[in-house]
């Protein structure tokens, strides 16, 4: 019982009908899954639609309706992914009829009786055929306005907020009929009708019936078949629609299991959350993804209500910081293949003046001229470019390759398990003495400025080190130097703590039991590099966001402190 109440605390009004609508704005925008170059574009699928009416008009099965109005631009309310197309809604149906309209009063029909839908059977996604009245005796039944197995209907009148709601029917019940407020609309055997039903209930078209519904009463509205006819319909590529209903049905079927249950599971809303910040990184450029930022924004209350989704929010702010999509580029910025330019010429000559004195700059000298081109793991925007992880410092060290005698008091050691989430965790400490530091540290002595990257246990983890400090190089850790001239080395964490690089590196990760990069996998390790003056913009935005994060995980925590209070009272008020 406590727990219950708790529960119901915990849940927002409306969210699970929130985030179905939301499901439903990003599947008819193309944002649900991805676009297939090698679908048959829409273009070429609604000549096939057009064909097919025109055959059925010459065979006399079907009336040629009045023509169609261009779209204006005014009328699409979000741009289209490529391969898509603008339609209206009547050049994708081949036919529309209303049903009858006898006078029925009473109950819903009795077993064996025929019945006439009310508009309360059609609701969003939602059939149901128990709203009917039964047919007066006296009256023939209509078998021509029979509900048949997979039709898709169209409540034309209903509450201000439900009107024009459709659904396609599953397995019908016999003997029920539609009634003159109920469309049928015979969709084109080019079309996937689930996912026109899909594009129906979107937002965007249930303004649409809104702005064009008629009725002086306020809990009832009509809209015409002309209304219904003219809805501006996104359609993509036949393909893409069975996709798009596929990914969105089982989504839904989240939905369901979370609304049954009156909470959000954790797996469940972790996927919802997977599925939703995924938007976000599928963005093309700056400007879509600050659309598509605002739209999952308004969701925050429902998406963020747990640590690992607010987690999830930031690393996705990470894929986005090192793909050029937090923000905008500018076209007066010095290209990042002339950064890289003076950068290796500079390090050459720092290395040069060194090597005859300094095997480690003699090492990287090598190691240098047989390093290979980056690949191109994924799109960067003009002015970027993929370099190897050496080649963005003056020096790459690895540690020395045995645990060293710790001291009580002393120089810190870094170890992999001091190093987490981009920060150095100052507890459980161990310490070497000065000459071990020497020692450890004669390759390259860490300096501020410095990152520490783990290879192991885990592999992937980062931090600088800050100002003032002087810390050992503890094993199974490698010191990166940035050229700091040229590269921020505040950016160069970003990339190298952004999630995908580790999903990149893993296949070349060794060991049977703990996984780990080997040194020459980390200095090639595929960086996205940007202008040096973007880097910095990167950085300040990045910054900004994580104290967003920052923001809301202190709110989650303090209303998970009101939660624990009312627990408390709970608790004593049955005591």
């Amino acid at each position: 019982m406590l727990l219950s109440n708790l529960d119901l605390l915990a849940t927002a009004p409306g969210g699970v009908a929130r985030l179905r609508e939301l499901i439903l704005t990003l599947a008819v925008q193309g944002k649900l899954v991805p676009q297939d170059p090698a679908d048959e574009p829409a273009g070429v699928l609604l000549q096939k639609i057009r064909a097919e009416k025109d055959r059925l008009i010459a065979e006399g099965k079907i009336k040629r309706d009045k023509p169609l109005a261009e779209i204006g631009e005014e009328e699409k309310p979000f741009g289209l992914p490529v391969g898509w197309e603008w339609v209206r809604l009547g050049a994708v149906v081949n036919a529309s009829e209303a049903g009858w309209s006898p006078t029925c009063i009473g109950s819903p029909r009795r077993p064996g009786h025929w019945g006439v839908l009310k508009v309360s059977a059609v609701s969003w996604g939602s059939f149901d055929p128990t709203a009917n009245k039964e047919l007066p005796s006296e009256l023939t039944p209509k078998p021509e306005y029979e509900v048949k197995d997979g039709d898709f209907l169209l409540s034309r009148a209903n509450t201000a907020e439900l009107v024009a709601r459709s659904v396609v029917v599953g397995v019908a019940e016999p003997q029920l009929m539609l009634s003159d407020k109920i469309i049928r609309l015979s969709v084109s055997s080019q079309m996937n009708r689930a996912f026109l039903n899909m594009v129906n209930n979107a937002n965007y078209s249930r303004e649409h019936y809104a702005a064009n519904a008629s009725g002086t009463s306020s809990s009832m509205k009509n809209v015409s078949r002309e209304v219904v006819l003219a809805l501006p319909v996104p359609l993509p590529p036949l393909a893409e629609q069975s996709r798009i209903v596929t990914r969105v049905e089982a989504l839904m079927r989240l939905c369901d299991a979370l609304e049954a249950k009156g909470q959000l599971e954790a797996a469940q809303h972790a996927q919802l959350v997977s599925t939703l910040l995924g938007t976000l990184t599928a963005s093309t450029t700056p400007e879509e993804l600050a659309a598509n930022w605002q739209r999952v924004a308004q969701h925050f209350d429902l998406l963020l209500d747990r640590l690992e989704a607010i987690d999830a929010l930031e690393q996705t702010l990470l894929q986005l910081a090192v793909r050029g999509l937090l923000v905008p580029q500018d076209p007066q910025d010095e290209p990042a293949s002339q950064l890289l330019v003076r950068l290796r010429r500079d390090r050459a000559t720092w290395l040069a003046t060194r090597a005859s004195t300094d095997s480690e700059c003699r090492a990287t000298i090598k190691k240098l001229r047989d390093l290979p081109d980056a690949d191109n793991p994924f799109s960067i925007p003009s002015g970027w470019q993929f370099v190897r992880l050496l080649d963005c410092c003056r020096l790459l060290v690895d540690c020395h390759n045995k645990t060293a005698p710790y001291a009580a008091a002393g120089i810190p050691i870094i170890r992999t398990s001091n190093i987490r989430d981009g920060r150095f965790r100052m507890d459980d400490l161990r310490y070497v003495t000065e000459e071990t530091y020497d020692f450890w540290s004669r390759r390259c002595p860490p300096e501020p400025g410095d990152i520490m990257f783990t290879r192991e246990a885990p592999m992937g983890e980062a931090a600088i080190i800050p100002p003032g400090a002087k810390y050992c190089l503890g094993q199974r850790t490698m010191l990166v130097r940035p050229m700091h001239e040229f590269i921020d080395k505040e950016y160069l964490l970003l990339a190298l703590t952004e999630p995908h690089l580790l999903e990149r590196a893993a296949p070349s990760a060794i060991g049977s039991t703990v996984k780990h990069l080997r040194v020459g996998d980390v200095e090639g390790l595929t960086i996205p590099l940007p202008p040096l003056a973007e880097q910095s913009r990167i950085v300040t935005r990045v910054t900004a966001l994580r104290r967003l994060c920052a923001d809301l995980r202190q709110r989650l925590a303090e209303r998970q402190s009101v939660q624990a209070r009312l627990a408390q009272a709970l608790v004593a008020s049955v005591a």
